[in-house]
């Protein structure tokens, strides 16, 4: 029986044919760049709500007031916040997991071990504040884009070692197997 692959006495590797625990690697959402905009509006609307009320021309009341900020803020703060946060991605030692949506989750995996290609794409904006969009791309399913990813650079090496870490380890439980029938 082959030994695990150690490092410091603690196991780096499992031996051949063992099962590897999926670990948790990120989780991340897009850049909150795009929240800047609402969040802006949202201190407008509070300054120019506590400055008018009581202070309104004849015929306006303050709950019109008050109704219009909450609906001002309903759609260009609150809505545009949960959008962001309803998507996510995870990446673990096996796969990449991206989720969307709020009501009905709509979730998309890439395993590791298949293979894909990565793609960055980085317009001068997301070289600006740190982010860029990763394409991965096995040639069979259609491409999965995470946009305005953080840390572009980080999450891409990383994916690139996860790629070669899941295949070196499928080819070695692949090989691994072969051996164990011959032995029989």
């Amino acid at each position: 029986m082959t030994q695990p692959v150690t490092l410091g006495g603690r196991p780096v590797m499992p031996p051949p044919g063992v099962p590897t625990e999926e670990l948790l690697i990120a989780r991340l959402r897009s850049h909150a760049r795009r929240l800047f905009w609402s969040a802006l509006v949202l201190i407008a609307v509070f300054g120019a709500t506590a400055y008018f009320y009581d202070n309104l021309p004849a015929g306006l009341e303050n709950w019109m007031m008050l109704s219009a900020a909450g609906l001002v803020i309903l759609f260009v703060v609150v809505v545009p916040f949960v959008v962001w946060y309803s998507r996510s991605t995870t990446v673990t030692t096996r796969r990449v997991i991206a989720h969307q949506g709020i009501g009905a989750r709509r979730r998309r995996e890439m395993s590791h071990a298949r293979g894909y290609t990565i793609a960055v794409r980085r317009g001068p904006l997301q070289r600006l504040w740190g982010t860029g969009t990763i394409t991965l791309s096995n040639g069979v399913d259609d491409p999965l884009r995470l946009p305005n990813v953080p840390n572009v650079t980080l999450v891409h090496e990383t994916l690139a070692d996860q790629i070669e870490v899941g295949q070196i380890l499928a080819h070695r439980d692949a090989q691994g197997g072969s051996d164990h029938v011959d032995d029989v």
